[in-house]
């Protein structure tokens, strides 16, 4: 029996937060997901639960409490021997963002797309492995 794939979002933004679960849904309803507004909360998580390990972590770059860039440091501590793939999802497009991002251990930086059908479209290329070819501008790391 395959296990479903499971997927964490880590975005402020409700109506992100919203949208993200739905594309998932509309992808794929076997998805597991986990949502949480806050990058505390999430590491709250794998404070309680060490085996967790989600297959992917959509990360919203610009966030009060913790930003996305305080939250990537200290996931890539937590999972750093676990195959999770940390995606950034961000309003910015801008190089200094992105280049920050994969410094800091991201696998892909994503600028947020404007409508519904164009991000669950993003999704499921990320969701199945085919952004490598999609997006190959992108400096993925192996890591």
């Amino acid at each position: 029996m395959v296990t479903p794939q499971q997927v964490m979002i880590i975005d402020d933004d409700a109506d992100d937060r919203t949208f993200f679960q739905e594309a998932i849904s509309n992808i794929s309803p076997v998805i597991e997901t986990k949502v949480f507004s806050s990058g505390v909360q999430a590491l709250a998580l794998f404070e309680e639960n060490k085996v967790y390990t989600p297959d992917y972590i959509f990360l919203d770059f610009n966030m009060p409490l913790m930003n996305g860039r305080e939250c990537l440091v200290e996931l890539k501590k937590i999972l750093q021997h676990r195959m999770t793939k940390i995606v950034i999802l961000s309003t910015s497009d801008m190089k200094e963002d992105r280049d920050e991002a994969y410094r800091l251990g991201a696998k892909l930086f994503l600028t947020k797309p404007n409508t519904f059908q164009e991000l669950c479209n993003m999704l499921k290329d990320v969701l199945e492995g085919s952004w490598q070819m999609l997006f190959p501008s992108q400096q993925i790391s192996n890591v």
